[in-house]
């Protein structure tokens, strides 16, 4: 192809060769991502007078466009969509069974569909981050990892002790278990790595992902947090609630969410020994919770057979009421926002319908179930009773598409040793565990002001401004402005010396004297005096 040579860009063009145009966007795409009007810079009668603020505003302005756009054409690689399974005219989805879904699903999802056949329960179990492997508790002692997806047993151990929960940690290489009276930490090959002996008698384990952080709850109402990556616990005392039995956490700020008999959900953090705050949520004992893994709801149960949705962002009254048959003894939140509740031997899913909770699909099952798990990045529900463990198939609970840089179900053994160290890397203090996770962004006045009188002590601080006015404003023959000046300065230095003088002074007189004895013999360590 001939090129021709562009005098003004020194360069050369093609012939017929077009310059690429963007394609345009769809204005419901870009008002999913949008977020919000902004400022508006073009009035000419702002508030913002300032150019120099009104530039940086537009800049930021100009980048968050350019964010919302980019995000909006990025989506056109989110190849997978999420749905739900639609009755028939006179049917209802409950009617429908896990054999008869499985029947009309492709052979890779009917692969999730299983039952395992167990004898020392009945069982706990919880999945990993990335849905990819499942951990098995029995409460006689039996323990199982695998990856549940290949059916690749990674460890199977008995304790011979009983067991009461089970959590996995950062990695899917390592896992806790609470057994009769301490806890004990595991690798995927069973050995036993720690014992944590502070953590005695604990029915309850939650672990904090960003913040590395192992809680548990005890029998007798203490709950600790211990940080894995440098083994130290970072607080520990009683929260004077008898025997912890119903505890989850808020995974949008990392705060424990404990019921007690009275009805009441306290939340907890390790920066107090008093709760962050109280709901009185149901007037009977409560059975469960469970917090949307956005951290916007929160489902409770009571024995009066009661459901409640709260909106935990206001701490306010109920969202929705559900009155069941039997009251739920589990619950489980999906990524979608589909519930699960576990009654007795039956497992009810509901759907969030126009602002009502109403039936997806039931299973029933021979026993009583003793836990409910929805597995994340998988429409699967898994559930465990005292002789089984159920993988049950539930259309369009999980999210379709997952970000690779969060967790990533695929992930080689270079990937997980980079994934950890960028997670350790970028931890967060368990000081920043609080209510509001917007607290971080405020100033915190009482700490600025202790700075602030600490700063005035120092001897490079700015002395006070010196407004120096002279008795004549006309002076004849040498002087005028330039004399001025200069007996300013004087003045500005002679006040900066007595202020540093008198700092000095009071450092004197506050300074610890010396008690200690020079001569005193140190032994062998003399020759460092």
């Amino acid at each position: 192809m001939k090129r021709l040579v562009d005098k003004k860009h020194h360069g050369k063009v093609s012939i017929g060769r077009k310059r690429s145009e963007k394609v345009p966007i769809k204005k419901e795409i870009l008002a999913k991502y949008s977020r919000g009007p902004g400022v508006d810079l073009r009035q000419k009668k702002s508030a913002i007078k300032n150019k120099i603020l009104r530039k940086k505003l537009k800049y930021k302005e100009q980048a968050i466009e350019q964010q919302v756009e980019a995000s909006a054409r990025a989506e056109l690689l989110l190849t997978e969509e999420h749905g739900y399974m639609e009755a028939e005219t006179g049917e209802v989805t409950t009617e429908y069974r896990q054999k008869q879904i499985v029947e009309n699903v492709d052979i890779t999802s009917a692969a999730k569909h299983f039952k395992l056949d167990l004898q020392f329960g009945p069982y706990c179990f919880r999945y990993t981050r990335n849905g990819r492997h499942l951990l098995l508790g029995g409460k006689q002692g039996h323990v199982a990892a695998f990856d549940w997806v290949t059916k690749k047993l990674a460890c199977e151990i008995n304790v011979m002790e009983s067991v009461h929960d089970v959590a996995w940690l950062h990695l899917e290489t390592m896992f806790a278990v609470a057994q009769k009276d301490w806890v004990y930490v595991y690798d995927n090959q069973g050995i036993e790595l720690h014992c944590l002996k502070r953590m005695n008698g604990v029915t309850r384990l939650e672990f904090l992902p960003y913040h590395f952080l192992l809680a548990s709850g005890s029998k007798d109402g203490h709950m600790a947090w211990l940080d894995v990556s440098i083994g130290k616990l970072i607080a520990r005392y009683n929260s004077n609630l008898g025997r912890i039995s119903v505890m989850t956490q808020n995974p949008s700020n990392a705060v424990l969410c404990v019921g007690n008999s009275k009805g009441v959900v306290s939340m907890w953090s390790p920066n107090s020994h008093k709760p962050l705050a109280k709901m009185l949520c149901h007037h009977q004992s409560i059975m469960t919770c469970t917090v949307h893994p956005c951290g916007t709801y929160m489902a409770t149960s009571s024995i009066d057979k009661s459901v409640k949705i709260w909106d935990i962002r206001q701490l306010a009254g109920p969202v929705s009421n559900l009155y069941l048959g039997s009251p739920a003894h589990r619950m489980s939140y999906s990524q979608r926002g589909l519930l699960a509740l576990g009654m007795g031997n039956v497992v009810e899913v509901y759907r969030e319908t126009s602002g009502d909770f109403k039936p997806y699909l039931r299973h029933r099952t021979a026993r009583n179930i003793n836990c409910v798990k929805f597995c994340p990045y998988e429409d699967v529900l898994g559930i465990s009773t005292a002789n089984e463990f159920s993988s049950l198939l539930v259309p369009g609970s999980a999210e379709a598409n997952y970000d690779a840089h969060e967790v990533n179900p695929f992930q080689t053994k270079s990937q997980r040793r980079e994934t950890e160290v960028k997670a350790l890397l970028e931890k967060i203090q368990p000081e920043l565990i609080t209510l509001d996770s917007t607290e971080i962004l405020e100033v915190d006045v009482p700490t600025y002001k202790e700075k602030l009188e600490a700063k005035k002590k120092l001897l490079y601080i700015k002395p006070k401004p010196i407004n120096f006015e002279p008795r004549r404003t006309k002076t004849k023959g040498k002087g005028g402005t330039a004399k001025i000046i200069k007996t300013k300065k004087i003045l500005k230095d002679q006040s900066r010396r007595e202020m540093i003088e008198a700092i000095r002074k009071e450092e004197k007189k506050t300074a610890p004297k010396k008690t200690e004895n020079q001569n005193k013999d140190y032994g062998v360590l003399n020759r460092f005096v």
